[in-house]
């Protein structure tokens, strides 16, 4: 079902990316804190070098200010928020609760995520819900939009939440076999983009993609792939060696190496560090431009927001077009 105007939701990542724009997007990470200035301070400097930013949802499972209160900050603030929604925090009551008010403060995009184990954040000892799985919850939220109803099939009185949804997608993940099957489903369901983990091992996501081409996917939902700056040798080989589903080649990481080698100022070695990271960023952002069914990037600057002008700049990505 589509609005009156011809839009699913109307936002502006929505028709960027059904007017053939190369999309970009960021992310914010809401303070650990009740201050909306931190809010403030991070989209201004956002602000006309991305068509959206994710709002994300207490990440790493740490407890932040909520993605709905952070996303509607954002909005204020002049930037289109992609509202994160994760499962393990909400039972379906309370996230078509907060679809509700999400829409009703203007929030038009929405990314549905299982969300981290908590055992990895600041309070192992929560208990998680998962009521639904992110691709229940993907259909739930196209359901509103798409036929007014609850999750239960009642009627929503008045006005139906209609949101541009989104949903993960980690092409290194086993069986390599069943990612873009499982891209498959999440478009079936309704999904509308793909945002995809960070991709450093550009031949196998190159090998991924072809496979969902060949699939079809890519016709059914906007795929966005996910990059980012590399800010030491030490996150590098971090990445590379500790976090599943994330391939770093040892290129990058000698790369990063011997930016700063030589180098005795440390605050001097870690810009070297910092700017080589961003050139890597550059070139692979400049090589999925060509990579046939990728519609735009998702660029995850961990806490450097600082680092997105840059990008986009150098990647030629400016200026953004208007919707």
């Amino acid at each position: 079902m589509t609005s009156d105007n011809g839009y699913k939701s109307g936002s502006n990542l929505e028709r960027m990316l059904r007017a053939g724009h190369f999309a970009v997007t960021t992310e914010l990470g809401p303070p650990k804190s009740a201050d909306p200035d931190v809010i403030r301070e991070k989209a201004a400097i956002l602000k006309g070098f991305a068509d959206a930013t994710n709002i994300t949802d207490n990440q790493a499972a740490v407890v932040r200010m909520s993605s709905i209160g952070a996303s509607a900050i954002t909005l204020q603030a002049g930037v289109e928020p992609v509202m994160q929604m994760t499962c393990r925090d909400r039972n379906r009551l309370a996230m078509q609760s907060d679809l509700l008010g999400a829409h009703a403060l203007g929030l038009r995009n929405v990314l549905c995520l299982s969300g981290d184990h908590q055992v990895f954040g600041n309070h192992p000892q929560a208990k998680n819900v998962h009521d639904l799985d992110s691709l229940q919850l993907v259909q739930m939220v196209t359901d509103f939009r798409e036929k007014g109803c609850f999750q239960c099939g009642e009627e929503v009185e008045g006005d139906s939440p209609r949101f541009f949804v989104g949903a993960a997608a980690n092409p290194f993940a086993t069986p390599l076999e069943w990612r873009p099957l499982r891209l498959g489903k999440k478009a079936k369901a309704g999904a509308d983009f793909i945002q995809t983990q960070l991709v450093f091992d550009l031949p196998r996501f190159r090998e991924f993609m072809k496979e969902v081409v060949d699939l079809g996917v890519h016709e059914q939902v906007y795929i966005l792939a996910g990059v980012g700056p590399l800010k030491s040798p030490g996150m590098a080989r971090y990445m590379r060696d500790k976090v599943p589903g994330l391939n770093v080649p040892n290129e990058f990481v000698e790369r990063m190496t011997a930016a700063g080698s030589g180098i005795e100022d440390k605050p001097t070695r870690s810009a070297a560090w910092r700017e080589a990271g961003i050139a890597i960023c550059v070139e692979l952002i400049q090589q999925m431009r060509e990579i046939p069914g990728v519609a735009g990037v998702h660029i995850m600057a961990i806490e450097w927001e600082k680092a997105i002008p840059i990008i986009t700049k150098q990647a030629g990505l400016l200026p953004r077009p208007s919707a």
